[in-house]
């Protein structure tokens, strides 16, 4: 099979590492791939303030165009032996709709590829949250909401927001880590059964001809332990005839290809 990654971070994201470009792409050569997709964290809207403690969950506006220009160079430097596409990992955030739209109307035309994910919620006291920061930001969203089962709610609600929403033209036509909110499954344990709600999510998608991101990234979270999809959601994915693309959402060069021997039975 043609091993394709189409969700890498790069030394642009400011909660990540210090590896460099070449470092991601000669470690993709090393494992074979003949396509990779980096999906650097897209900055936030103006108006939005990052709610997590460290206020490090995306690139800055003005290191885009750095960012581009460097994807461009390795583009150039590797195009006889990898195929490398400029991309940008977007949050949807509820009620910056029209911000995110006119972000990429404005850069979408430099975007080879890109992954829409759902990183932050907004409670009903329009309070904004990060789902996936640490156990303790999670364990306050679920206090504000009530129950576990409140907090996978709202997340799967406002992910078919996301799926559904018009962005424009440039919208990512790939979904990223649909089920993130499972990083902290173990710790705290669904009291429902989701399966229902992401038959939902996988139906959006089809109806808007979106393809999925295969996450590995999860199995390697102590309190997650499986795929974003697990495996058997993956195989809905497939019935539902979704268009499937393995991410290792690597934010350094050695987790480049973790979880893919895993999960490549699976992705063809």
């Amino acid at each position: 099979m043609n091993i394709y990654d189409g969700h890498i971070h790069t030394p642009f994201c400011p909660h990540g590492t210090n590896d460099t470009f070449e470092q991601y792409v000669e470690r993709a050569i090393e494992l074979g791939y003949t396509e990779m997709t980096f999906t650097e964290h897209a900055p936030l809207p103006e108006k939005f303030t990052d709610p997590v403690p460290t206020m490090d969950s995306a690139m800055q506006r003005k290191d885009l165009a750095r960012y581009f220009q460097s994807i461009t160079k390795l583009k150039e430097k590797y195009h006889h032996v990898i195929k490398i596409n400029a991309g940008l990992e977007l949050d949807y955030i509820e009620g910056f709709e029209e911000e995110t739209k006119q972000f990429l109307n404005e850069w979408g035309n430099l975007l080879d590829d890109s992954i829409l994910s759902v990183h932050f919620l907004r409670l009903p006291n329009n309070q904004y949250v990060c789902l996936d920061y640490s156990p303790d930001c999670f364990k306050y969203i679920i206090e504000k909401l009530g129950s576990t089962s409140e907090v996978y709610k709202l997340y799967y609600d406002t992910l078919k927001k996301s799926i559904v929403s018009d962005l424009g033209l440039y919208k990512p036509k790939r979904i990223g880590h649909i089920t993130l909110i499972r990083k902290f499954q173990k710790k705290f344990p669904r009291s429902m059964d989701d399966s229902t709600l992401i038959e939902e999510i996988l139906a959006e998608m089809k109806n808007e001809r979106l393809s999925l991101d295969v996450n590995c990234a999860g199995l390697f979270k102590p309190d997650c332990k499986e795929t974003y999809p697990p495996e058997s959601w993956i195989e809905k994915a497939k019935i539902f005839g979704i268009p499937l693309v393995y991410g290792s959402d690597a934010h350094h060069s050695k987790g480049l290809g973790q979880g893919l021997e895993k999960i490549k039975s699976v992705l063809l």
